[in-house]
């Protein structure tokens, strides 16, 4: 019995020690942090499905294949994105919100020319806004990892809004 009480001691602070650091971690994060994450993540979730729609429901080519790239490129940043917030104790959504799945099932009305004028108009603004975003954590965000991420994945969007202003209407 004599050796329960030190393992017993020994789980106990441990736990407590892993408490602390993820506290820590969560403390990292500031309200500005919080909300540029919910912000991204959605505008991310919704480049990847509206990404997906074009790939299939494009009228041209050129539109099919920016689907394409958008699907895997904010696929791929939206892994990150929750790889880092939920490292940082915040919680990371799994499906779009009202005001985005509105937005996809208006675009999911459309076909031919009148979708493709309406993704890449859509796909600017969201680019824009989520641009904005990026840049404004990178500049002034206070979480290191979150600073970085949007560092790195603004120059992304930049080359997104490139090709987007490519397209023709």
């Amino acid at each position: 019995m004599s050796y329960a009480r030190p393992s017993t001691r020994f789980c106990v602070a441990a736990v407590l020690s892993l408490y602390g650091l993820a506290t820590a971690q969560a403390a990292s994060v500031s309200e500005e942090d919080k909300a540029f994450v919910a912000k991204v993540s959605q505008g991310g979730m919704y480049e990847v499905e509206l990404g997906k729609l074009a790939a299939s429901k494009g009228a041209r080519q050129d539109i099919k294949d920016q689907g394409n790239t958008e699907a895997h490129d904010h696929g791929l940043v939206g892994d990150k994105l929750k790889s880092i917030a939920t490292g940082a104790g915040l919680s990371f959504p799994d499906t779009l919100n009202t005001e985005f799945q509105g937005r996809f099932d208006r675009m999911k009305e459309l076909s031919g020319a009148a979708f493709d004028a309406a993704y890449v108009k859509d796909m600017k603004a969201i680019h824009d806004a989520d641009g904005a975003a990026f840049a404004k954590e990178a500049k002034s965000g206070t979480n290191p990892d979150l600073k970085a991420f949007a560092t790195e994945t603004h120059r992304i969007v930049q080359r997104h809004l490139g090709e987007l202003g490519a397209k023709t209407n």
